[in-house]
């Protein structure tokens, strides 16, 4: 396995300018990511900060429950739980939603991000970091989650999608699904014969066994690709962690309103530094979700003494809504403003790693941190890959088609390519032959309409049919050249469509089994053990058959 670093931005401008120009939006955030110190300093107030947090206790209640549920019960997880329950123990964390079959590979890239940065961190403050990996089941946005991508033999990207079970706005950690058959029978017919296929299948059968809901099937393949390193498994929306939030969430009740300003604040911050902020606010949000009693999740606003929907469709008033977030904490939920102080509630977060899109939006939250008398933690980029096969990688050697050009310029360099066979030739001599038709029939038409005024419509009518004439012939000689050369047209387009699958980058569409079935699991662990030195740079990592 090779890594190669590439060039390419940033789909976020804030986050390009975090990793490569800092001084540029610091202001935002509250430790530098690459300065000296800062990690030590982040430490330091962690130990010596007062802020409130949840009770070490029976955080590892909670997260021994959780993890012993999900097969999760490694050593070296039963390891970092040991370490997490002493007082000076921190957490470096990050998260996802609970994709089918994991989702894209940035999940994985997220999680291996997580462990390289815990064991680094570790050995520079000489203290124990644990790995935590925050699965974000309280979230409702279905579609999300619901759907993997494969590229199949034919040269299309074919996408395989979950129905919902229920149709109702709920957190995907309490849907429930009767069968996971026709996903595994979809990934069975997609998964190329392999030394690896039979073993990985016996595998997602077995969990899928097991597995009631989307983030279970989730947190189980999790576990047994990096269980073994020690990296500790969370759901959002575990009910005994929602009961260790309580009082948390009574804080975040109450002072609703300022935090709203707060955000707000931090939106206009955002704005007049130049950037689009990632995230709406409007005023009067209160930034959480409450369970109606449909079981339908929904975002509150303010409305005089109590809350309502966004649509006014139910209210409820501000001192039921205290009774329930003591006694009923598991109907409430955060969203993308309030999830960053809950996990620095729940967990002593030394950093946490984010991808471009986060870290644009975490940009907003300084302010509200500020309020509820927490810092923004350590934020570092995610480890981001496209992984290049073997085929691939010649081919692209052979064509001499860069990475870069791959992804930005691709259309142009193949046509390039085409004309470079003969079909430049071809196109001049057609142009040349329409252009001397047109030439040459210009007097004809002239001469027939001084005889006869009549027949110029009959005369530009015979121009136009001899001129599709042409054009068809051109067409069918132009589909003739590039039969002829539809081998190198398919190891182009195999190119595109590996690294630049519908005009997105690889880890955003592909599924990691696709890459495990041609080459086992052992290059993730080679990622693992390697020097996280991230500066948010883009990798190609090249793989080769064992």
């Amino acid at each position: 396995m090779q890594l190669v670093e590439a060039v390419r931005s940033k789909s976020q401008p804030l986050a390009e300018d975090y990793c490569r120009h800092y001084e540029k939006v610091a202001e935002r955030f509250d430790y530098h990511p690459w300065q000296d110190g800062e990690w030590q300093r982040r430490a330091d107030w962690l130990a010596s900060s007062r802020q409130d947090r949840a009770p070490r206790s029976g955080l590892i209640e909670v997260l021994r429950a959780y993890n012993l549920k999900q097969g999760n019960d490694h050593e070296a997880v039963q390891n970092s739980l040991a370490l997490l329950a002493q007082e000076d123990t921190l957490v470096v964390t990050g998260g996802q939603q609970a994709g089918l079959f994991t989702g894209p590979l940035l999940v994985i890239y997220k999680a291996v991000s997580v462990i390289r940065l815990a064991k680094e961190a570790s050995a520079k403050l000489g203290k124990p970091v644990v790995p935590v990996f925050w699965i974000a089941g309280e979230d409702h946005d279905f579609d999300e989650v619901n759907h993997w991508y494969a590229l199949t033999g034919q040269l299309a990207v074919e996408r395989f999608r979950l129905e919902h079970p229920t149709g109702k706005r709920e957190a995907v950690s309490r849907l429930s699904f009767e069968s996971w058959a026709d996903a595994l029978a979809k990934m069975e017919e997609w998964l190329q014969e392999s030394d690896f296929k039979p073993d990985l299948m016996a595998k997602l059968r077995e969990y899928a066994e097991t597995s009631r809901t989307l983030t279970d099937y989730f947190a189980r393949i999790m576990s047994w690709l990096f269980g073994a390193h020690g990296l500790v498994l969370l759901d959002s929306d575990d009910p005994a962690l929602r009961r260790l939030e309580s009082p948390m969430f009574q804080r975040l009740l109450e002072d609703c309103d300022e935090l709203n300003r707060s955000v707000l604040s931090g939106s206009a911050a955002v704005t007049e530094l130049g950037y689009s902020p990632q995230a709406d606010q409007t005023p009067g949000q209160a930034n959480l979700f409450f369970y109606n009693d449909e079981g339908e999740r929904t975002l509150l606003y303010r409305d005089g003494d109590g809350f309502t929907n966004r649509k006014r469709t139910f209210r409820v008033e501000k001192a039921e809504l205290e009774r329930l977030v003591r006694d009923e904490p598991w109907r409430f939920s955060n969203n993308v403003m309030t999830r960053p102080m809950m996990q620095d509630y729940v967990l002593p977060v030394l950093s946490v790693v984010l991808g471009p899109g986060e870290i644009a939006y975490w940009a907003l939250t300084r302010e509200a941190f500020h309020r509820m008398g927490m810092r923004l933690p350590l934020i570092m980029p995610r480890l981001e890959f496209t992984l290049i096969e073997g085929t691939v990688h010649k081919n692209m050697e052979k064509f001499g088609l860069s990475y870069e050009t791959a992804m930005d310029g691709f259309n142009d360099f193949r046509e390039e390519w085409l004309m470079d066979q003969g079909q430049y030739e071809v196109e001049e001599l057609f142009s040349e032959t329409r252009r001397r038709f047109l030439e040459l029939y210009r007097p004809v038409l002239e001469t027939v309409s001084s005889l006869n005024p009549g027949l110029a419509k009959l005369g530009e009518t015979n121009k136009q049919k001899i001129v599709e004439q042409i054009d068809y012939l051109r067409n069918r000689a132009a589909d003739s050249l590039q039969s002829k050369f539809s081998s190198g047209l398919r190891q182009l387009d195999r190119i595109s469509l590996s690294v630049n699958p519908l005009s997105k980058p690889q880890e955003r569409v592909y599924n990691v089994f696709a890459y495990l079935n041609r080459y086992g699991n052992g290059w993730i662990d080679k990622l693992i053990d390697m020097p996280y030195d991230n500066d948010g740079q883009h990798r190609l990592m090249f793989l080769i058959n064992q």
